[in-house]
């Protein structure tokens, strides 16, 4: 039997991330950092090998990596640094480009993923955000703090997870110190696909109880509300959000975001927890902890579960050829 690939998941959530690289059996996480309670708690019930820190990234030393590592060979870096200073989704995202990574103190926590991956020198390291973190002077400002830790070739690599059998849309950049080119799948997964099967909530299903009911005033409006339509929208830095979306089954799902909520194909209620996980492309073992909004923010925080698979199964062909 192969010996499993280690890595190291950075900005962990709830292992969205991790969990697609575990379950393709090739590798062995090691340690996850998150400072959020509630996502280190869900990461280390459904992922209980490693070790999960729950702290602040700021704190974590070269001393703290050894404490917990022993042997800093780590082949794998993985992680996905806070996307609100950067997305176009935030009305209090800055103006300029370049505060958004120096100056807003969110920002300032993906030179930390980069300076702990110089710490690391793993031979691949993938880190995942929204596209727009490429914009203006940012993608040359990353470059340079990559080349500035060792890493002189990077790559921004733009991938759609419904290319790779997730059930919802997601555009994001995975940057790397490798092309990343996973293979896509061959049909697209519908709502219909992950939802028709579910039973009823309320059943013994993980995090599908009976989501929150809709007010009388509420529920006249959802009763009319088309498939594909939303209900609600906000205003974020480069235009209107739709909100409480009428899936529509027979298309892939809308971006699941952490404020996302669902209006159900069929029904006129919103999407339990389970059925929100199951755009995600988690697997119905995989239990949420925390209050309800907290494992949907979870949820949405994540990166799509089949298209992680999709790249870590990149990886490890590309690690065999280093």
């Amino acid at each position: 039997m192969k010996s499993k690939v280690v890595f190291v998941d950075l900005f962990s959530g709830a292992g969205g991330f991790s969990i697609g690289f575990v379950e393709t059996g090739l590798y062995k996480p090691v340690l996850a950092i998150d400072n959020f309670k509630p996502a280190a708690l869900t990461y280390k019930a459904n992922i209980p090998e490693p070790v999960v820190l729950a702290e602040d990234i700021k704190d974590v030393t070269y001393s703290t990596l050894k404490d917990f590592l022993g042997s800093l060979d780590i082949p794998v870096v993985i992680g996905s640094p806070p996307c609100e200073p950067f997305t176009g989704a935030n009305p209090r995202r800055k103006g300029r480009p370049l505060d958004r990574l120096y100056v807003d103190p969110q920002g300032q926590l993906t030179l930390h993923f980069i300076r702990i991956v110089g710490l690391l020198k793993p031979q691949i390291f993938v880190m995942e955000n929204v596209p727009a973190i490429m914009e203006g002077e940012l993608k040359e400002a990353l470059i340079r703090e990559f080349k500035r830790v060792g890493y002189e070739k990077v790559y921004f690599n733009v991938l759609n997870a419904e290319d790779y059998s997730s059930p919802s849309r997601r555009k994001r950049v995975f940057i790397s110190n490798i092309e990343i080119k996973p293979r896509k799948s061959e049909n697209r997964v519908k709502v219909a696909d992950v939802l028709n099967d579910l039973p009823p909530p309320g059943s013994k299903l993980p995090n599908h109880d009976p989501p929150p009911e809709l007010s009388w005033r509420k529920l006249k409006r959802v009763a009319r509300l088309r498939h594909g339509k939303a209900m609600i929208y906000f205003q974020g830095a480069t235009g209107e959000i739709p909100n409480l979306i009428r899936l529509d089954p027979n298309d892939t799902a809308p971006t699941v975001l952490g404020s996302s909520r669902f209006i159900h194909p069929y029904e006129n209620r919103f999407l339990t927890v389970r059925e929100q996980a199951r755009l995600m492309g988690f697997p119905d073992y995989f239990v949420f902890y925390g209050g309800r909004d907290e494992q949907y923010n979870m949820i949405g925080e994540a990166v799509p579960v089949p298209l992680s698979k999709a790249i870590a199964q990149f990886i490890y062909d590309s690690l065999r050829e280093l």
